[in-house]
């Protein structure tokens, strides 16, 4: 006897049987012991594991001395022991008599395994009977439920039932039925005298055994205690049936293991309240007798692997020990009578289940004790008058269990297995279906209650693994759905709530289901049922022989078949059917294709989420019954959604707005003791519950929102926000704390607000379409709202929500939403883990001040352009100014705090801009309306913007981190030091600077503005860099061309602006000549060069210097031809466009003249000819007299030369002033090309 064992205290449940401990396997030890029993060649693999066992190890068996009267009572017989509970009173009945509900109580017990792991859960003397049906002409009338690949067997007692409708009023329907369609007649034998006699010897003969042969001796009263107990307790037997019932009995059964305490007081989010530990089980089953039945009363659970088949059985055999093995099973026979088939098979099934190798007989005639025989459990089967085949029970167990998972598909269902006395048939009906067909209003089925509790805490328990296996959602969807439908919501509000929520809890919402390979979640099926995929229609009509095996027990009575089978489900139309193998398929091992309908689709999966709320919060607010103080809505009638339209936006009504908003951020410290709006008492289960599905509700509102918001549904994406903040709202109502996950999603909520409300302050051409949007409502919406206003007014967050028409205030809005994030997220409750949220919101936070700080510089611009010329600045646009770097400021100290070098060179940037527009503000204007001089303020904001600039490409640092803001920001540099060039140049302060500081100060600007452009990275800026770097050598060509000609007195100084002059000429010809679509500005800087040229010429003496530098001159104007080409290309196209549009079109329009040539100014280009004519006729003309007047002899090339320039005059001469501007630009261009090839072939030009 094990030691370790005998320590056990009775009544707990061993760890799994998990732990090894020699000794007998059957009293309270969880080693696993294997049996494999041979019969013949066949071999039947049985194994059994004892879950629990209430029974002490066993104590020997006393051995009775022969010729014992065992009519004669021991001393302790019938002796009540307060540990064995209602046992301690059974002596007398019958060896069938099981509870009602006794497979629930085991199901709860061992909750981890229903579902999946076990085939049948029910009492040993059920599983019995059932494999004894081809043997025996008994009735048998069974309840079968079915829980995911489970199925729950108990007695269904119809004569009890029958007795209790007579008085109740119940059940007259499955009467009426019954009497119809089984069995006319049958009525409940009663018992006979001998029946009687050999119960009352063989419950004496156990007690003598415990007890040994004291016969009628008196139990001493100092009886050591401890030892009765252990000695009365092995009779835990389950033959007997209840005298009696006591209240302390019922009292004693509230929690007879530990592993009943519901596993949904673990459920992962700690929210499912528990339905046994609110209200402990025998209150809430609630009927009558029948609560007892939902204890677990067995003496052992055992987990019993009958060949493929699990089992979870529960017995009451009584185990002794003694005899060649540790443990046997004590049996009293007549040995007048012989042991029949029947018995045998009841004997090895109840050694098999305990895994009890011995039996030990005792034989006795008339009470008289004669003999013991010893017999081996795999003996059984070869007993003389009582032989059977293994393999046949084998194949009648597979068979039967096939029958049933094929047939009973309908979890929630109660399916009833009949077989009438003497009959052949075996009926399966579904009493729910023949209940809901039933006429009689309200039909009773007692096994609804303990089905639907037993889904639910099977649903719990696998919520527990859902996370790690999504194999398990469809399971849990269906058993939860199953669960609710056989529930009344005025009954039973709080499983039906937490079923709800549970079912909610599928829907993953922060994540996209993932496709798994080997399972179909998004298969169509029926959500209460289970599909058996390999299924085979095998019930024949014809009767089948029956085998060697079942003949065994005689010819049965033949009883008429009845004529109508239609009510039944399915029927065995014989029971020789069942010994044979694979009769029916072994579709057990198929597990049910739950079909789980997980939608790709997000808004899809939130509706779905949002209807189980629904019906979640409607469980609660009907349980909650102080309906006369909640303010009276109607739930039909909508709840505006309304809008403000806020153009003159009120600085206190904003303010206390987000006062009101930021109520609600931080940790509520104290804890509510009051009731809620609506009644509710803090810490009572609806309590929690409305936590959880205000929660979960606010949590699918705001994935609806951002859903929204991707798809640029702006006023759906506020709408659904609005709905997600009101539902944080009655949560903080009713919460007393809020845990930092909760503020941390509150924060996201609000973060998102922050992003539709600047989303719509950017699209306002669309705010009639978002009104739309935001102003609809879905039933459901306004179902939930209602059950929130029981808690809340839900305003709290209405000034974040609200549709505003005025794009100011919707980015205040924004503004104040983001930063009423960032203040939660860096407040005590969540500043240690919320780095990652915290740097998103700080990005988020610098953005909306950028676009704040953009929008008032907008503003501020939008001012200036419509003020009046000369007035000064105004202090609305000073105002501006000031928000506007406020911004800008703030949000650069956001972008650094989260070290984004980019966005805060994006702001220093903006800065930059801002300060060019108070420049272009403070812009002089003289008496008469001209632009008067360069001012000292437009030089500071000039410089202000340049240092802004600097040190935004001090925070890239280099172009590599991010080419295009470097890009960005260096045109935006060389920008403003051109400008600032060009104003210091055209309107120079020569009232007070010097004209010599003026020109070192452009010449600076100039070169550092020329130092920024880049010429060298191909970028669409690439041309526009060009064309400033040209028009930049153009303007210190001119800068010194004009020094140049006024200078007097210092020839060096000359000398250096002569050089500077012909250098920058010469670089803006090459930067122009790349250019294409520049010629202007070629032609006037090749003009200026010319006359530059021309002015050298003017200050040289003699004949052969000014012939060179009019030659060098001449050769400069040849290099117009480029400009003149590109000119006429353009006036070619314009021309081809008119004739294209037909003269009607031409005329009709307007734009016409001006839109092809958009690119060309008409009168830019007529003033440059007004120039080029008389400088080429000037130049010509000089050449000319020159080459005459020279005094030395001409050589042959001169002389073509001056015969060249001679002719190219003529004709410039002769040309028609008033021509068209086309014939003009080919004469130009024809003369220009003449002179080309000569001019090109003199060396004495000067071109540089």
């Amino acid at each position: 006897m094990s030691t370790s064992a005998a320590d056990r205290e009775p009544g707990i449940a061993l760890d799994n049987a998990k732990e090894e401990i020699s000794g007998p396997i059957c009293t309270g030890e969880s080693s696993k012991h294997d049996s494999a029993l041979c019969s013949g060649n066949s071999e039947i693999k049985s194994r059994a594991v004892v879950k629990y066992s209430a029974a002490p190890p066993p104590t020997s068996y006393a051995l009775l001395q022969e010729k014992t009267d065992l009519k004669l009572p021991p001393a302790n017989w019938l002796r009540e022991n307060p540990q064995l509970g209602s046992a301690g009173t059974t002596v007398l009945g019958s060896s069938s008599k099981s509870k009602p509900f006794s497979s629930f109580g085991m199901a709860y017990d061992f909750i981890d395994c229903i579902g999946d792991d076990v085939d049948v859960v029910s009492d040993s003397e059920n599983i019995k009977k059932l494999l004894k049906i081809p043997y025996s002409k008994s009735h048998v009338s069974m309840a079968v439920h079915r829980v995911g690949r489970t199925l729950l067997l108990d007695e269904l007692d119809i004569q009890e039932l029958f007795m209790r409708s007579s008085q109740t009023g119940d059940w007259t329907w499955l009467k009426e039925f019954y009497q119809r369609l089984i069995d006319q007649k049958w009525q409940r034998k009663k018992k006979s005298k001998e029946h009687w006699y050999q119960k009352a010897i063989l419950s004496k003969f156990l007690y003598y055994s415990i007890n040994g042969d004291g016969a009628a001796e008196p139990v001493p009263d100092n009886l050591n205690e401890g030892e009765e107990e252990n000695e009365a307790e092995e009779f835990s037997s389950s033959w007997p049936t209840t005298f009696t019932s006591t209240p302390s009995d019922t009292e004693e059964s509230a929690a007879p293991k530990q592993e009943s305490v519901s596993v949904d007081s673990q459920f992962a989010l700690g929210q499912v309240t528990s339905v046994p530990k609110e209200q402990n089980l025998p209150t809430l089953f609630n009927e009558g007798e029948n609560s007892q039945g939902l204890r677990n009363d067995f003496v052992r659970n055992i987990m019993w692997t009958f060949e493929d088949i699990h089992m979870l059985v529960g017995s009451n055999m009584p185990i002794f020990g003694g005899g060649r093995y540790p443990a046997v099973s004590l049996r009293l026979r007549d040995n007048n009578k012989p042991i029949n088939i029947l018995t045998g098979i009841d004997y090895w099934l109840d050694n098999l289940m305990c895994n009890v190798p011995e039996l030990v007989m005792c034989f006795h005639v008339n009470g008289i004790v004669q003999k013991y025989e010893m017999i081996k459990t795999e003996d059984i089967p070869h007993l003389e008058n009582s032989t059977f085949s293994t393999r046949v029970v084998k194949d009648i167990a597979q068979n039967i269990l096939s029958f049933l998972k094929s047939n009973c598909t309908k979890e929630g269902h109660t399916y009833w297995l009949f077989k009438a006395s003497g009959s052949d048939f075996v009926k399966l009906y579904d009493l729910t279906t023949l209940c809901e067909e039933a006429e009689e209003e309200k039909c009773q089925n007692p096994f609804t209650l303990p089905v639907a509790v037993l889904l639910y805490k099977v649903a719990s328990n696998l919520m527990l693994k859902v996370r790690q296996n999504r194999k398990h959602y469809g399971t849990v969807r269906t058993l939860l759905l199953n669960c609710v439908k056989l529930l009344d919501q005025e009954r039973h509000p709080q499983i039906i709530a937490s079923a709800a929520y549970m079912l909610s809890e599928l829907f993953q919402l922060d994540e996209p289901p993932e496709e798994d390979g080997g399972e179909s979640l998004r298969a169509g099926g029926s959500e209460d049922s289970y599909s058996d995929e390999d299924r085979e229609e095998e019930e024949e009509e014809d009767d089948e022989e029956l085998t060697d095996d079942s003949d065994e027990n005689g010819s049965y009575s033949n009883c008429s078949i009845p004529q109508d089978d239609s009510k039944a489900v399915a029927v065995i139309r014989s029971v020789g059917e069942l010994s044979v193998p694979e009769k029916y398929k072994s579709t057990h091992l198929i597990r049910p294709s739950c079909a789980f309908p997980i939608s790709q689709d997000k808004e899809e999966r939130c509706r779905h989420v949002l209807s189980y709320v629904l019906k979640g919060l409607k469980a609660v607010d009907g349980s909650i019954k102080k309906e006369s103080d909640l303010p009276a809505a109607d739930p039909n009638t909508p709840i505006p959604l309304k809008y403000e339209d806020r153009n003159a936006v009120g600085g206190c009504a904003a303010e206390k707005g987000i006062s009101l908003l930021l109520e609600r951020v931080g940790p509520l410290q104290a804890d509510q003791k009051h009731p809620t709006r609506s009644g509710m008492i803090p810490g009572s289960w609806q309590h929690r519950m409305k936590l959880q599905l205000f929660l979960k509700a606010s949590k699918a509102y705001y994935v609806l929102s951002d859903a929204a918001t991707n798809l640029l549904k702006y006023g759906r994406a506020l709408r659904y926000i609005k709905l997600s903040l009101q539902c944080y709202d009655s949560y903080c109502s009713v919460s007393g704390t809020l845990h930092p996950q909760v503020l941390q999603f509150h924060s996201q909520c609000l973060s998102l607000c922050g992003d539709i409300q600047l989303m719509l302050a950017q699209n306002a051409n669309n705010r009639a379409a978002y009104l739309e949007e935001y102003s609809y409502q879905t039933k459901e919406d306004q179902e939930i709202l209602h059950s929130l206003h029981r808690e809340s007014s839900c305003q709290a967050f209405n000034m974040a929500t609200d549709l505003a028409m005025d794009p100011e205030y919707q980015l205040f809005v924004s503004c104040k939403c983001y930063e009423a994030a960032y203040e939660l997220l860096v407040s005590e409750a969540l500043k240690d883990d919320s780095s990652d949220q915290l740097a998103q919101v700080l990005k988020r936070l610098g953005n909306i001040r950028n676009e704040m700080g953009v929008f008032y510089m907008n503003q501020a611009a939008a001012m200036q352009t419509e003020k009046e010329v000369n007035k000064s600045v105004s202090v609305a646009e000073q105002e501006m100014w000031k928000k506007s770097f406020s911004f800008f400021e703030k949000g650069m100290k956001d972008f650094e705090a989260i070290r984004d070098s980019t966005n805060t060179a994006l702001l220093l940037c903006n800065t930059g801009r801002l300060m060019r527009i108070c420049a272009q503000a403070h812009c002089a204007v003289s008496a008469d309306q001209s632009r008067g001089e360069f001012s000292p303020e437009e030089a500071l904001y000039y410089n202000k913007a340049i240092d802004y600039y600097l040190r935004a490409m001090k925070s890239l640092a280099s172009r590599e981190n991010h080419p295009a803001v470097w890009d960005s920001v260096n045109w935006e540099l060389s920008t403003t030091y051109f400008t600032l060039a060009t104003l210091l140049q055209d309107y120079a302060p020569l009232s007070r600077k010097a004209q010599e500081q003026i020109e070192r100060e452009v010449t600076e600007a100039m070169m550092k503005s020329l130092k920024y452009c880049d010429l060298q990275t191909e970028s669409a800026r690439q041309p526009l860099y060009q064309y400033r770097a040209a028009t930049i050598h153009h303007r210190l060509a001119s800068m010194y061309h004009s020094c140049f000609r006024n200078q007097v007195g210092d020839e060096h100084l000359r000398k250096q602006h002569r050089s500077l002059a012909e250098l920058h000429y010469s670089k803006a010809v090459c930067l122009f000549l790349s250019l294409k679509d520049a010629p202007c500005e070629l032609l006037r800087t090749l003009l200026e060069r010319v006359a530059f040229a021309e002015f050298t010429m003017a200050g040289q003496s003699s004949s052969t210097a000014k012939l060179k530098s009019l030659t060098g001159a001449l050769e400069i104007m040849t290099e117009t031809r480029h400009a003149f080409q590109l000119i006429h290309k353009e006036l070619l196209e314009e021309q081809t466009e008119l004739s294209e549009l037909g003269p009607a079109e031409s005329a009709g329009s307007p734009d016409v003249a001006t839109g092809p040539t958009a690119g060309l100014n008409l009168q830019e280009v007529i003033k440059l000819i007004g120039v080029f004519e008389p400088s080429f006729s000037f130049l010509l003309l000089q050449l000319i007299k020159l080459m005459t007047t020279i005094k030395r002899k001409p050589s042959n090339k001169d002389e073509e030369l001056l015969k060249t320039y001679k002719n190219v005059y003529s004709k410039l001469l002769r040309a028609e002033k008033n021509a068209p501007l086309l014939s003009r630009f080919e004469l130009y261009i024809e003369l220009l090309q003449q002179l080309t090839p000569q001019a090109g072939g003199d060396n004495t030009g000067t071109h540089s």
